[in-house]
C-alpha cells in the first residue's frame, strides 16, 4: 500500500518536472521568436534566448527571477491548444 503511494508520487513528479520543462522551453521559444521579429521591426537592443527561458540574470525583479517561468508556461499551452485546433480544422 504505501509502496504504490509512493510510486505515484515519483511518477507525478516525474511527469510534472517533464511538462513544467517542454512547456518552459515551447513558450520561451515562441516568446524568443515574437520578441527577436519585434526588436528588430523596432530596432530595440534583443534579448538572448536564455533570458527568455530563465530570466535576467542579476536582477532584483520578482518578474525576472519566477515571472518568465510563469509566463512560459501559459504561452506554452496556447501554443500547443492553437497547434491542435489548427491540425483539427486542417484534417476536417
Amino acid at each position: 500500500m504505501i509502496g504504490e503511494v509512493i510510486g505515484r508520487m515519483i511518477i507525478e513528479i516525474i511527469v510534472e518536472f517533464i511538462w513544467d520543462i517542454i512547456l518552459n522551453f515551447i513558450g520561451g521559444s515562441v516568446r524568443w521568436i515574437y520578441g527577436t521579429i519585434w526588436r528588430t521591426i523596432a530596432r530595440q537592443p534583443k534579448y538572448k534566448f536564455h533570458e527568455y527561458i530563465n530570466g535576467i540574470k542579476k536582477s532584483n525583479d520578482w518578474f525576472d527571477e519566477t515571472g518568465h517561468f510563469f509566463v512560459n508556461n501559459i504561452v506554452g499551452i496556447l501554443t500547443i491548444i492553437a497547434i491542435i485546433i489548427c491540425l483539427i480544422c486542417f484534417f476536417n
